[in-house]
Protein backbone atom coordinates (compact mmCIF):
# COMPACT_ATOMS: atom_id res chain seq x y z
CA UNK A 1 0.00 0.00 0.00
CA UNK A 2 1.52 3.53 -0.68
CA UNK A 3 2.46 5.67 2.71
CA UNK A 4 1.06 9.10 2.96
CA UNK A 5 4.74 10.15 2.01
CA UNK A 6 4.39 8.76 -1.33
CA UNK A 7 0.86 9.87 -2.02
CA UNK A 8 1.22 13.45 -1.36
CA UNK A 9 4.08 13.70 -4.12
CA UNK A 10 1.65 12.00 -6.74
CA UNK A 11 0.08 14.10 -9.87
CA UNK A 12 -3.72 14.79 -9.69
CA UNK A 13 -4.02 11.80 -12.92
CA UNK A 14 -2.07 8.94 -10.28
CA UNK A 15 -4.35 10.10 -7.53
CA UNK A 16 -7.78 9.38 -9.15
CA UNK A 17 -6.52 6.09 -9.95
CA UNK A 18 -5.87 5.44 -6.42
CA UNK A 19 -9.13 6.30 -5.27
CA UNK A 20 -10.69 4.18 -8.31
CA UNK A 21 -8.71 1.19 -6.68
CA UNK A 22 -9.48 1.96 -3.25
CA UNK A 23 -13.05 1.85 -3.91
CA UNK A 24 -12.90 -1.26 -5.76
CA UNK A 25 -10.48 -3.02 -3.15
CA UNK A 26 -12.79 -1.32 -0.52
CA UNK A 27 -15.92 -3.30 -2.13
CA UNK A 28 -13.69 -6.66 -2.73
CA UNK A 29 -13.85 -6.45 1.36
CA UNK A 30 -17.25 -5.12 2.53
CA UNK A 31 -17.35 -8.08 4.77
CA UNK A 32 -14.85 -6.28 6.93
CA UNK A 33 -18.10 -3.37 7.14
CA UNK A 34 -15.40 -1.07 7.98
CA UNK A 35 -16.80 1.37 5.72
CA UNK A 36 -20.17 2.98 6.06
CA UNK A 37 -19.88 4.70 3.04
CA UNK A 38 -17.26 5.47 -0.33
CA UNK A 39 -17.68 9.25 -0.71
CA UNK A 40 -15.35 11.58 -1.89
CA UNK A 41 -15.00 15.03 -1.01
CA UNK A 42 -12.98 17.33 -2.84
CA UNK A 43 -9.08 16.20 -5.11
CA UNK A 44 -6.56 15.01 -3.24
CA UNK A 45 -4.29 12.33 -1.26
CA UNK A 46 -7.79 10.43 0.19
CA UNK A 47 -7.79 10.27 3.74
CA UNK A 48 -10.45 7.64 5.85
CA UNK A 49 -12.88 10.21 8.05
CA UNK A 50 -14.39 8.72 11.37
CA UNK A 51 -18.50 8.96 11.31
CA UNK A 52 -18.48 11.61 14.17
CA UNK A 53 -16.60 14.33 11.79
CA UNK A 54 -18.62 17.22 9.99
CA UNK A 55 -17.50 16.96 6.24
CA UNK A 56 -19.55 19.20 4.49
CA UNK A 57 -22.52 17.70 2.32
CA UNK A 58 -21.81 13.75 4.08
CA UNK A 59 -24.88 12.17 6.39
CA UNK A 60 -22.99 12.33 9.43
CA UNK A 61 -24.15 9.74 11.83
CA UNK A 62 -21.90 8.78 14.82
CA UNK A 63 -22.71 4.95 13.87
CA UNK A 64 -26.32 5.88 15.69
CA UNK A 65 -30.10 5.80 14.32
CA UNK A 66 -30.49 8.82 15.93
CA UNK A 67 -28.76 11.12 13.84
CA UNK A 68 -29.30 9.23 10.39
CA UNK A 69 -30.52 11.10 7.79
CA UNK A 70 -28.29 14.64 9.19
CA UNK A 71 -26.66 16.33 6.79
CA UNK A 72 -23.19 18.11 7.48
CA UNK A 73 -23.67 22.05 6.62
CA UNK A 74 -20.27 22.39 7.31
CA UNK A 75 -16.27 21.14 7.73
CA UNK A 76 -14.96 20.58 10.85
CA UNK A 77 -11.49 22.35 11.29
CA UNK A 78 -9.49 19.29 10.61
CA UNK A 79 -11.20 18.74 7.67
CA UNK A 80 -10.23 21.92 6.22
CA UNK A 81 -6.76 21.44 7.43
CA UNK A 82 -6.71 18.22 5.18
CA UNK A 83 -7.87 20.00 2.46
CA UNK A 84 -5.51 23.05 2.62
CA UNK A 85 -2.67 20.13 2.88
CA UNK A 86 -3.82 18.29 -0.40
CA UNK A 87 -5.61 15.86 1.28
CA UNK A 88 -9.35 14.68 0.90
CA UNK A 89 -11.97 13.61 2.85
CA UNK A 90 -12.84 9.74 1.30
CA UNK A 91 -15.24 7.45 3.18
CA UNK A 92 -16.87 7.42 6.16
CA UNK A 93 -15.58 4.35 9.09
CA UNK A 94 -17.98 2.82 11.33
CA UNK A 95 -17.37 3.16 15.23
CA UNK A 96 -18.99 2.21 18.10
CA UNK A 97 -21.88 4.25 18.56
CA UNK A 98 -21.16 7.88 20.08
CA UNK A 99 -17.96 6.76 20.31
CA UNK A 100 -19.22 4.81 23.24
CA UNK A 101 -17.17 1.35 23.28
CA UNK A 102 -14.08 -0.89 22.90
CA UNK A 103 -15.06 -3.34 20.25
CA UNK A 104 -17.02 -1.45 17.34
CA UNK A 105 -19.72 -3.76 17.80
CA UNK A 106 -22.59 -1.08 19.26
CA UNK A 107 -22.59 0.93 15.76
CA UNK A 108 -26.17 0.91 14.22
CA UNK A 109 -24.75 -0.38 10.92
CA UNK A 110 -23.09 -3.84 12.73
CA UNK A 111 -19.80 -4.95 13.80
CA UNK A 112 -16.47 -3.63 11.65
CA UNK A 113 -14.42 -7.23 11.61
CA UNK A 114 -10.60 -7.30 12.61
CA UNK A 115 -8.70 -7.76 8.89
CA UNK A 116 -5.85 -9.34 11.04
CA UNK A 117 -8.25 -12.62 12.07
CA UNK A 118 -12.14 -11.76 11.15
CA UNK A 119 -13.30 -13.65 14.44
CA UNK A 120 -12.09 -11.04 16.39
CA UNK A 121 -12.72 -7.02 17.31
CA UNK A 122 -10.58 -4.01 15.53
CA UNK A 123 -11.15 -2.72 19.10
CA UNK A 124 -13.00 0.82 19.44
CA UNK A 125 -14.60 2.95 19.08
CA UNK A 126 -12.40 3.92 15.82
CA UNK A 127 -12.48 0.34 14.92
CA UNK A 128 -13.48 1.06 11.46
CA UNK A 129 -10.21 3.94 10.73
CA UNK A 130 -7.95 1.17 12.10
CA UNK A 131 -9.77 -1.38 10.24
CA UNK A 132 -9.49 0.04 6.83
CA UNK A 133 -5.83 1.02 7.28
CA UNK A 134 -4.78 -2.35 8.60
CA UNK A 135 -6.32 -3.94 5.14
CA UNK A 136 -4.94 -1.45 2.80
CA UNK A 137 -8.36 0.23 1.78
CA UNK A 138 -6.79 3.30 3.45
CA UNK A 139 -4.15 5.65 3.11
CA UNK A 140 -4.44 6.91 6.11
CA UNK A 141 -7.47 7.95 8.37
CA UNK A 142 -8.69 10.21 11.34
CA UNK A 143 -10.31 8.60 14.64
CA UNK A 144 -10.84 10.15 17.92
CA UNK A 145 -9.70 9.34 21.29
CA UNK A 146 -11.79 9.59 24.86
CA UNK A 147 -10.27 7.11 26.37
CA UNK A 148 -8.21 5.25 23.85
CA UNK A 149 -10.57 5.15 20.94
CA UNK A 150 -7.47 5.14 18.47
CA UNK A 151 -5.05 3.59 20.27
CA UNK A 152 -6.58 0.28 21.28
CA UNK A 153 -7.85 -0.06 17.60
CA UNK A 154 -4.62 0.55 16.57
CA UNK A 155 -2.91 -2.05 18.68
CA UNK A 156 -5.81 -4.31 17.67
CA UNK A 157 -5.03 -4.10 14.00
CA UNK A 158 -1.14 -3.65 14.11
CA UNK A 159 -1.18 -0.17 12.72
CA UNK A 160 0.05 3.57 14.54
CA UNK A 161 -2.56 5.30 16.26
CA UNK A 162 -1.47 8.55 18.09
CA UNK A 163 -3.50 10.53 20.26
CA UNK A 164 -2.49 14.65 20.35
CA UNK A 165 -2.09 16.96 23.69
CA UNK A 166 -5.64 17.80 24.71
CA UNK A 167 -6.40 21.12 23.10
CA UNK A 168 -3.39 20.60 20.56
CA UNK A 169 -6.19 19.50 17.59
CA UNK A 170 -9.10 21.60 17.53
CA UNK A 171 -12.46 19.92 18.17
CA UNK A 172 -14.70 22.13 16.03
CA UNK A 173 -16.63 19.72 14.11
CA UNK A 174 -16.04 16.82 16.33
CA UNK A 175 -19.53 15.18 17.37
CA UNK A 176 -19.08 15.73 21.80
CA UNK A 177 -18.77 12.41 24.02
CA UNK A 178 -16.44 13.62 26.94
CA UNK A 179 -15.77 17.23 26.34
CA UNK A 180 -12.44 17.42 28.37
CA UNK A 181 -11.50 13.94 26.93
CA UNK A 182 -11.70 14.03 23.40
CA UNK A 183 -9.69 14.65 20.72
CA UNK A 184 -8.79 13.65 16.97
CA UNK A 185 -5.87 12.14 15.64
CA UNK A 186 -4.06 9.86 13.15
CA UNK A 187 -4.19 7.10 12.26
CA UNK A 188 -1.11 5.37 9.59
CA UNK A 189 0.36 3.10 8.43
CA UNK A 190 3.67 4.23 10.29
CA UNK A 191 4.97 6.78 12.65
CA UNK A 192 6.03 8.70 9.60
CA UNK A 193 2.60 9.25 8.04
CA UNK A 194 1.29 9.63 11.70
CA UNK A 195 3.64 12.59 11.87
CA UNK A 196 2.82 14.19 8.66
CA UNK A 197 -1.08 14.14 9.36
CA UNK A 198 -0.65 15.25 12.94
CA UNK A 199 1.08 18.38 11.45
CA UNK A 200 -1.67 18.64 9.04
CA UNK A 201 -4.33 19.44 11.73
CA UNK A 202 -2.99 20.40 14.37
CA UNK A 203 -2.42 23.88 15.73
CA UNK A 204 -5.05 26.54 17.68
CA UNK A 205 -8.44 27.28 16.42
CA UNK A 206 -10.31 30.48 17.64
CA UNK A 207 -13.86 28.62 17.21
CA UNK A 208 -13.09 25.90 19.51
CA UNK A 209 -12.90 27.22 23.09
CA UNK A 210 -10.71 24.16 24.33
CA UNK A 211 -8.25 24.93 22.26
CA UNK A 212 -4.71 25.22 23.65
CA UNK A 213 -3.53 29.12 23.08
CA UNK A 214 0.19 27.25 22.58
CA UNK A 215 1.61 27.88 19.72
CA UNK A 216 2.07 25.33 17.28
CA UNK A 217 5.61 23.88 15.84
CA UNK A 218 5.28 21.02 13.23
CA UNK A 219 7.47 17.78 14.46
CA UNK A 220 10.51 17.22 12.37
CA UNK A 221 11.02 13.39 12.09
CA UNK A 222 14.14 12.24 14.38
CA UNK A 223 15.09 8.54 14.69
CA UNK A 224 18.38 9.21 16.26
CA UNK A 225 17.95 11.10 18.99
CA UNK A 226 18.90 9.35 22.88
CA UNK A 227 15.90 9.49 25.45
CA UNK A 228 14.91 8.53 28.85
CA UNK A 229 12.46 6.33 28.69
CA UNK A 230 10.49 5.26 32.26
CA UNK A 231 9.18 1.70 32.35
CA UNK A 232 6.26 0.61 34.70
CA UNK A 233 6.97 -3.14 36.09
CA UNK A 234 3.66 -2.57 38.44
CA UNK A 235 1.40 -2.25 35.53
CA UNK A 236 3.20 -4.66 32.70
CA UNK A 237 2.21 -7.55 35.50
CA UNK A 238 -1.27 -7.78 34.99
CA UNK A 239 -0.61 -7.89 31.15
CA UNK A 240 -0.94 -11.32 29.47
CA UNK A 241 1.88 -13.24 28.56
CA UNK A 242 2.02 -12.40 24.97
CA UNK A 243 1.90 -8.18 25.98
CA UNK A 244 4.89 -9.26 28.67
CA UNK A 245 7.05 -10.52 26.25
CA UNK A 246 6.20 -7.42 23.39
CA UNK A 247 7.37 -5.26 25.95
CA UNK A 248 10.36 -6.92 27.00
CA UNK A 249 11.47 -7.33 23.93
CA UNK A 250 10.48 -3.26 23.19
CA UNK A 251 12.66 -2.53 26.06
CA UNK A 252 15.83 -4.69 25.36
CA UNK A 253 15.61 -3.15 22.07
CA UNK A 254 15.11 0.59 23.04
CA UNK A 255 18.79 -0.38 25.54
CA UNK A 256 20.30 -1.46 22.47
CA UNK A 257 19.54 1.71 20.59
CA UNK A 258 21.55 4.11 23.69
CA UNK A 259 18.05 5.22 25.40
CA UNK A 260 18.19 4.69 29.48
CA UNK A 261 15.36 3.05 31.15
CA UNK A 262 14.35 3.97 34.36
CA UNK A 263 12.10 1.86 35.96
CA UNK A 264 8.89 4.58 37.57
CA UNK A 265 5.83 3.58 38.99
CA UNK A 266 1.79 4.74 38.92
CA UNK A 267 -1.25 4.25 41.05
CA UNK A 268 -3.14 1.62 40.87
CA UNK A 269 -5.31 1.82 37.54
CA UNK A 270 -8.29 0.80 39.03
CA UNK A 271 -8.45 5.03 40.27
CA UNK A 272 -8.11 5.82 36.64
CA UNK A 273 -10.71 3.54 35.59
CA UNK A 274 -13.27 4.85 38.63
CA UNK A 275 -12.27 8.36 38.05
CA UNK A 276 -12.69 8.31 34.20
CA UNK A 277 -15.70 6.52 33.68
CA UNK A 278 -17.60 8.51 36.16
CA UNK A 279 -16.03 11.72 34.25
CA UNK A 280 -16.84 10.33 30.47
CA UNK A 281 -20.59 9.42 31.33
CA UNK A 282 -21.64 12.55 33.33
CA UNK A 283 -20.25 14.54 29.99
CA UNK A 284 -21.99 12.10 27.58
CA UNK A 285 -25.24 12.49 29.63
CA UNK A 286 -24.89 16.54 29.05
CA UNK A 287 -23.72 16.33 25.29
CA UNK A 288 -26.53 13.80 24.28
CA UNK A 289 -28.84 15.74 25.90
CA UNK A 290 -29.30 17.78 22.25
CA UNK A 291 -30.37 14.67 20.67
CA UNK A 292 -34.05 15.02 21.07
CA UNK A 293 -35.99 14.70 18.08
CA UNK A 294 -36.39 18.13 17.88
CA UNK A 295 -33.51 19.96 15.89
CA UNK A 296 -32.00 16.95 13.40
CA UNK A 297 -32.02 13.59 12.88
CA UNK A 298 -34.53 10.57 14.10
CA UNK A 299 -37.94 11.87 15.26
CA UNK A 300 -40.35 9.18 16.37
CA UNK A 301 -43.80 9.19 15.50
CA UNK A 302 -45.82 10.34 18.68
CA UNK A 303 -49.15 12.17 19.81
CA UNK A 304 -47.53 15.12 22.29
CA UNK A 305 -43.92 16.68 22.74
CA UNK A 306 -42.82 14.59 25.98
CA UNK A 307 -44.09 11.18 24.22
CA UNK A 308 -41.58 12.38 21.27
CA UNK A 309 -38.77 13.28 23.27
CA UNK A 310 -38.99 9.50 25.50
CA UNK A 311 -39.69 7.61 22.37
CA UNK A 312 -37.04 9.21 19.93
CA UNK A 313 -34.34 8.74 22.57
CA UNK A 314 -35.80 5.62 23.68
CA UNK A 315 -35.60 3.72 19.88
CA UNK A 316 -32.67 6.46 18.84
CA UNK A 317 -29.98 5.67 20.76
CA UNK A 318 -28.31 1.44 21.41
CA UNK A 319 -28.44 -0.13 24.63
CA UNK A 320 -24.66 1.16 25.33
CA UNK A 321 -25.51 4.99 24.98
CA UNK A 322 -28.69 4.82 26.83
CA UNK A 323 -26.47 2.86 29.75
CA UNK A 324 -23.83 5.65 30.03
CA UNK A 325 -26.57 8.65 30.05
CA UNK A 326 -28.36 6.74 32.75
CA UNK A 327 -25.04 6.50 34.79
CA UNK A 328 -23.92 10.02 33.99
CA UNK A 329 -27.55 11.26 34.77
CA UNK A 330 -27.36 9.68 38.13
CA UNK A 331 -23.62 10.76 39.17
CA UNK A 332 -24.92 14.33 37.90
CA UNK A 333 -27.58 14.51 40.41
CA UNK A 334 -28.30 15.97 43.61
CA UNK A 335 -27.34 14.22 46.27
CA UNK A 336 -24.70 12.16 44.60
CA UNK A 337 -22.80 14.72 42.27
CA UNK A 338 -20.54 15.44 45.17
CA UNK A 339 -20.07 11.79 46.15
CA UNK A 340 -19.36 10.87 42.62
CA UNK A 341 -18.53 13.59 40.42
CA UNK A 342 -16.40 15.69 42.77
CA UNK A 343 -14.44 12.85 43.82
CA UNK A 344 -13.48 11.49 40.45
CA UNK A 345 -12.22 15.31 39.56
CA UNK A 346 -9.95 15.16 42.87
CA UNK A 347 -8.65 11.95 41.58
CA UNK A 348 -8.09 13.01 38.07
CA UNK A 349 -5.86 16.05 39.61
CA UNK A 350 -3.93 13.31 41.63
CA UNK A 351 -3.55 11.64 38.21
CA UNK A 352 -2.26 14.64 36.33
CA UNK A 353 0.08 15.20 39.34
CA UNK A 354 1.40 11.81 39.51
CA UNK A 355 2.47 12.05 35.69
CA UNK A 356 3.90 15.22 36.30
CA UNK A 357 6.24 14.03 38.82
CA UNK A 358 7.36 10.87 36.79
CA UNK A 359 8.14 13.25 33.95
CA UNK A 360 10.47 15.28 36.00
CA UNK A 361 12.55 12.34 35.47
CA UNK A 362 11.98 10.85 31.98
CA UNK A 363 11.07 11.99 28.58
CA UNK A 364 8.47 9.17 27.91
CA UNK A 365 6.93 6.15 29.42
CA UNK A 366 6.98 3.35 27.79
CA UNK A 367 3.39 0.86 28.54
CA UNK A 368 1.28 -1.74 27.18
CA UNK A 369 -2.15 -0.35 25.30
CA UNK A 370 -4.23 -3.25 25.99
CA UNK A 371 -3.98 -6.11 28.51
CA UNK A 372 -4.24 -8.32 25.79
CA UNK A 373 -4.32 -9.30 21.82
CA UNK A 374 -7.80 -8.40 20.08
CA UNK A 375 -9.82 -10.72 21.60
CA UNK A 376 -12.77 -12.77 19.45
CA UNK A 377 -16.43 -11.15 19.51
CA UNK A 378 -18.51 -12.42 22.53
CA UNK A 379 -15.45 -12.51 24.97
CA UNK A 380 -15.94 -9.95 27.25
CA UNK A 381 -19.14 -10.85 28.74
CA UNK A 382 -20.31 -7.96 30.49
CA UNK A 383 -20.17 -4.36 30.12
CA UNK A 384 -17.79 -3.78 33.36
CA UNK A 385 -15.48 -5.98 31.34
CA UNK A 386 -15.46 -3.80 28.11
CA UNK A 387 -14.91 -1.08 30.81
CA UNK A 388 -11.67 -2.53 32.84
CA UNK A 389 -9.77 -3.46 29.28
CA UNK A 390 -9.25 0.55 28.66
CA UNK A 391 -7.33 0.00 32.12
CA UNK A 392 -4.05 1.35 30.18
CA UNK A 393 -4.90 3.76 28.18
CA UNK A 394 -7.18 6.08 29.99
CA UNK A 395 -5.13 7.80 32.36
CA UNK A 396 -3.62 9.47 29.51
CA UNK A 397 -6.53 11.00 28.50
CA UNK A 398 -7.24 12.03 32.20
CA UNK A 399 -4.30 13.54 32.15
CA UNK A 400 -4.56 15.42 28.70
CA UNK A 401 -1.33 13.63 27.48
CA UNK A 402 -0.13 12.49 23.88
CA UNK A 403 0.40 8.51 23.27
CA UNK A 404 1.13 6.71 20.46
CA UNK A 405 0.80 3.19 19.62
CA UNK A 406 2.27 1.00 17.29
CA UNK A 407 3.11 -2.74 16.59
CA UNK A 408 6.13 -4.29 18.17
CA UNK A 409 5.60 -7.71 18.27
CA UNK A 410 2.86 -10.44 17.16
CA UNK A 411 1.17 -13.39 18.61
CA UNK A 412 -0.23 -16.70 16.97
CA UNK A 413 -0.25 -14.16 13.90
CA UNK A 414 -2.11 -11.35 15.94
CA UNK A 415 0.05 -8.01 16.34
CA UNK A 416 1.07 -6.67 19.89
CA UNK A 417 0.73 -2.57 20.38
CA UNK A 418 2.58 -0.85 22.68
CA UNK A 419 2.41 2.64 23.19
CA UNK A 420 4.67 5.81 24.52
CA UNK A 421 2.99 8.49 26.83
CA UNK A 422 4.66 12.06 26.84
CA UNK A 423 4.71 15.63 28.57
CA UNK A 424 1.98 17.70 27.27
CA UNK A 425 2.76 19.43 24.13
CA UNK A 426 5.85 17.56 23.42
CA UNK A 427 4.39 15.65 20.56
CA UNK A 428 8.30 15.99 18.98
CA UNK A 429 10.13 14.03 21.53
CA UNK A 430 6.85 11.67 21.21
CA UNK A 431 7.39 10.91 17.63
CA UNK A 432 11.11 10.88 18.14
CA UNK A 433 11.32 8.21 20.29
CA UNK A 434 7.82 6.37 18.72
CA UNK A 435 10.86 6.65 15.08
CA UNK A 436 13.12 5.16 17.47
CA UNK A 437 10.80 2.13 18.34
CA UNK A 438 9.60 1.48 14.80
CA UNK A 439 13.34 1.18 13.71
CA UNK A 440 14.75 -0.88 16.10
CA UNK A 441 11.74 -3.64 16.16
CA UNK A 442 11.73 -3.50 12.41
CA UNK A 443 15.33 -4.39 12.08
Amino acid sequence: MITLKEALQLPKEELEEIKKDLIKKAKEQKELNAYIALDSAGEGVPIAIKDNIQVDGWEVTCASKILQGYIAPYDATVIEKLKSAGCAPFGRTNMDEFAMGSTTESSCYGKTLNPRDPSRVPGGSSGGSAAVVAAGIAIAALGSDTGGSIRQPAAFCGIVGMKPTYGRVSRYGLAAYGSSLDQIGPMTQNVEDAIILYNMIAGVDERDSTSARVPFEPVVPNADRKLTIGVVPNYVKDASAAVQKAYDKAVAALKEAGHEIVEVSLMDAKYDIASYYITAMAEASTNLSRYDGVRYGYRAEASNLKEMYKKTRSEGFGEEVKRRILLGTFVLSSGYYDAYYIKAQRVRHLIKDEYSKVFEKVDLILSPVAPDVAYKFGELKSPLEMYLSDVYTIGVNLAGLPAISLPVDEHEGLPVGLQLIGKAFDEQTLFDGAMSLERVVRS
